[in-house]
């Protein structure tokens, strides 16, 4: 007896319901990131090991899905897309108009153990701003960022962060150090920060100023940062970041404690969290960066996030439009005549159409299309062929009459589209 076969553990498969529900959502994201001027851009699932620790180190290999190919190069499945991107854009796009506007939408990997809302493999959706002039660029890429969850109806927040005021903070500290801060920063790990802070020996104004600005919010955030940065121009740009982001009408919150944790990024951060996720609140997180000169490209400012598609699909439960559903039954004399019928039908129609392919009677044709939620079924017998005309009938009401084929598709798109009922019938 054979062995049930199972799915890789950490992966998961995605049911006709769910991929309806998936599919409106990202559908939307591109629609409306299209809409903002930014055109699609696919890169390979696996590329070289190196593009991942080139950034990262080789500390990261540990948490990737790497392995030698048949030819003995290391390679990786993607962990995230931004490196991929760039490094797309370093090969064709260096010499394109500025600014450079890209999305995407793939599948990554990671290896980790599962655990709730986190899977070895997941889905993201992003954006890239590359060589757009800040602050301009940063607050269009908020801006959107924002644009993308507004519609799906979740409570969330948006914090915006800068690291350029973090790091004059922390000056005095090797830069290597720094980055390690940064990250415990992120993790929100006041234990681990204390114990670096103390080994560095920094002295108590500057542990006093880094755990009052993190601490801090908003408002008393920036009058903080005003007070104890030598370097005004930092916190300059960061308050006309803001001004344009209010003008988006984007609501946030300042909070300083926001630094993503990722070397490469250079000044403004930023992430958007969701009620209702517990501990991964987290479904977008996002910066300006500089990481082309490090794939052998010229040094280019860049702003960019990722969102969690798969966590934003476990705190929203939209209800995408479904397509209407036509079934076209016919006695078994006259299947050909469906078959030319569907055909019609699904030229003039965007629908759902169907037919038997269960050599069926009649009877039972239509208690399948009642059974799939048909809103109409058309009918073909001996004596809708001789008279060149199909039965059509109202499934709902149960209404039926005898017309031309051309007659029941113009009837099914008005009668579908002036009830404004649940199924999207939309004329080709």
């Amino acid at each position: 007896m054979s062995t049930k076969m199972q799915r890789p553990r950490g992966t998961r498969d995605f049911y006709p319901d769910e991929m309806m529900v998936r599919r409106h959502v990202e559908s939307l994201m591109r629609e409306i990131t299209e809409r903002w001027g930014y055109r699609e851009i696919a890169t390979p699932t696996f590329e070289h090991l190196e593009l991942f620790t080139e950034k990262s180190g080789g500390e990261v290999v540990e948490g990737l899905y790497n392995f030698k190919d048949k030819g003995d190069r290391d390679v990786a499945l993607r962990p995230e897309l931004t490196a991929p991107v760039i490094r797309a854009y370093v090969e064709k796009l260096q010499k394109a108009p500025k600014p450079v506007k890209l999305y995407y939408f793939g599948n990554c990997f990671r290896y980790e153990r599962p655990q709730q809302g986190r899977f070895r493999e997941f889905w993201q959706f992003g954006v890239e701003n590359i060589g757009g002039k800040n602050p301009d660029a940063e607050a269009e890429v908020i801006a959107l960022a924002d644009a993308l969850i507004h519609p799906l109806g979740l409570d969330t927040m948006l914090r915006i962060g800068h690291l350029g005021v973090l790091r004059q903070i922390l000056e005095g500290i090797p830069e290597s150090l720094q980055s390690n801060i940064l990250r415990l920063i992120d993790k929100k790990d006041d234990e681990g920060l204390g114990a670096v802070l103390d080994e560095v020996d920094a002295p108590d104004e500057q542990k006093y100023n880094l755990q009052n600005i993190i601490s801090t919010t908003g408002d008393d955030a920036l009058k903080f940062a005003d007070k104890v940065l030598s370097d005004p121009a930092p916190l300059g740009e960061f308050r006309t970041l803001l001004k344009i982001v209010n003008t988006y009408k984007v609501d946030f919150e300042v909070d300083f404690s926001t630094a993503r944790g990722l070397e490469y990024y250079t000044g403004m951060v930023f992430e958007i969290h969701a009620e209702g996720l517990g501990a991964q609140s987290q479904i977008c997180g996002g910066g300006t960066y500089q990481l082309a000169q490090l794939f052998g490209g010229e040094r280019t400012n860049t702003t960019g996030f990722a969102l969690g598609f798969d966590r934003i699909l476990e705190a929203v439960s939209p209800k995408p439009p479904k397509n209407a559903i036509i079934y076209v039954a016919c006695t078994q004399e006259v299947g050909g005549s469906a078959v030319k019928a569907a055909t019609i039908i699904r030229q003039h129609l965007n629908a759902e159409v169907h037919i038997d392919l269960m050599q069926r009677s009649l009877t039972k044709q239509l208690a399948a299309a009642n059974s799939i939620g048909a809103a109409y079924a058309v009918i073909i017998g001996e004596a809708e062929v001789n008279q060149g005309t199909v039965t059509l009938k109202d499934m709902m009401t149960q209404e039926q009459r005898m017309i031309a084929l051309t007659d029941a598709i113009e009837e099914m798109k008005r009668h579908l589209i002036s009830h404004n009922c649940s199924h999207n019938l939309i004329c080709k």
